[in-house]
């Protein structure tokens, strides 16, 4: 059923238990490692170099028109590509793992909600045996009181004829 697993005693027991086990990573932070992963490469974009002199002139140079000056690097996207790969990757992983963490939670309240539905049964039926057990006890009662006069009577006629 998962990490997490559950006990359920089938008798009616004063003594109520649930098991939870569950598993934690313990691994360091992806980020962290990613950050500590990265490494200089070279640009994307390879183009011929132009003669730029002044700031001006690399502040205020256009865009160029042709493709022809710059090309994309295959190795360099190949690379992009595996990284971009391994982001998901993780990503998928750190979902199934908040859903399998979902999952447990369900699980426990399923047995914590089964648990407390046979202990209100168990209740209920106390409570059922109590009153008619409490509904008893008037005619007991009116009984003792026609037993005690009838022992008075007769005590009373026992000092009577001694």
């Amino acid at each position: 059923m998962g990490a997490s697993e559950s006990s359920l005693s089938s008798s009616q027991k004063m003594t109520d238990e649930i098991t939870t086990v569950t598993e934690r990573s313990e691994a360091l932070d992806p980020i962290l490692e990613k950050l500590k992963s990265l490494k200089i490469t070279r640009p994307i974009l390879t183009s011929t170099p132009k003669e730029e002199g002044s700031l001006n002139d690399i502040l205020v140079r256009k865009a160029s028109s042709s493709s022809a000056l710059a090309t994309v690097n295959p190795n360099v996207l190949l690379e992009l590509i595996s990284i971009y790969r391994d982001w998901q990757d993780g990503k998928v992983q750190q979902i199934s793992m908040k859903q399998e963490e979902i999952e447990n939670k369900i699980e426990v309240a399923d047995a914590l909600a089964i648990k407390l539905l046979q202990r209100l049964n168990y209740s209920v039926s106390a409570m059922k045996t109590s009153s008619q057990h409490l509904s008893e006890v008037h005619s007991l009662q009116v009984e003792i009181g026609e037993l005690k006069g009838r022992l008075t009577q007769r005590s009373d006629r026992a000092h009577h004829l001694s």
